[in-house]
């Protein structure tokens, strides 16, 4: 049986800190079940693109290709390229692992090894379950996700473990038509394709993470965020489908492009 092509997604927003303790996670093991890396700047402010590229230069066997958006298309955005890379690139499944460092890649390592993930459409990282481990978070934000979690699982009729952990993986055959295009490019752009895996029947399943919140700046104002997914599972929850199909982006646009920076020549 051929070997899975796996491409692994890192965004990035002002994360010039943490970008290259995110990379340094790449070990061996680890590297061993990739094709491919792309990280995706959105128009950082700070040094995080530099910062990228000079690690990109120093482990020169590293398949990694930084990329750069056109605009700030926000983190949905970003998991639009990303996406429509995996699937032009004939990837089967595309690894998401935020470049803030919260999370650890090396969790998702017992899901590939066994080879569970086949059996799934998306394999979905949650910071709530047994086995997780919550670093530097809150009991009132804790609290917050478990109501959240527990809104989205009467909407959807599923057992939601979470959100919108910053690691996932997605097959490419469930991305395809693009379902997604229309869904928020902002940081909620995950819950709705939480959303979207129950009304399509995707596959999905759980599994447990470390988490931490050491040094990142967290881009998510609480009390709007709270009352906009408020909101967003109860449109789900009275309009299902035509929710889920309808326009959910402040701005429209026909796509979503980046740029090549800097690319690692490695052959895999």
């Amino acid at each position: 049986m051929d070997k899975d092509r796996i491409l692994l997604f890192i965004p990035g927003y002002n994360c010039e800190k943490q970008i290259t303790r995110v990379l340094a996670q790449l070990d061996m093991k680890t590297l061993s079940f990739l094709d491919r890396i792309i990280f995706v700047n959105n128009r950082s402010t700070d040094g995080t693109e530099a910062a990228a590229t000079e690690y990109a230069k120093k482990h020169a066997d590293l398949p990694l290709i930084l990329l750069r958006n056109d605009e700030n298309y926000g983190l949905g955005g970003s998991h639009k390229v990303a996406f429509d890379y995996a699937v032009r690139g004939g990837f089967d499944y595309v690894i998401v692992l935020h470049g803030d460092d919260q999370g650890d890649i090396r969790d998702l390592l017992p899901v590939l090894k066994s080879g569970e993930y086949k059996k799934y459409d998306c394999c979905l990282g949650s910071r709530f379950m047994r086995g997780s481990v919550l670093g530097g978070y809150s009991r009132f934000r804790t609290f917050g996700n478990r109501v959240y979690n527990g809104l989205f699982s009467v909407a959807t009729g599923r057992r939601i473990r979470d959100l919108g952990a910053g690691l996932n993986m997605y097959g490419t055959k469930m991305l395809r038509d693009g379902f997604y295009m229309k869904f928020p490019d902002n940081l909620t752009f995950n819950y709705c394709m939480i959303l979207a895996a129950a009304y399509y029947r995707h596959r999905a399943m759980f599994f447990p993470i470390s988490w931490r919140e050491e040094d990142q700046v967290s881009n998510v104002k609480l009390m709007s965020q709270a009352t906009y997914v408020l909101k967003m599972v109860c449109k789900y929850f009275f309009k299902r489908g035509s929710y889920i199909k309808s326009e959910c982006r402040d701005s429209v646009r026909p796509d979503y492009t980046a740029k090549i920076i800097y690319e690692n020549e490695v052959s895999r």
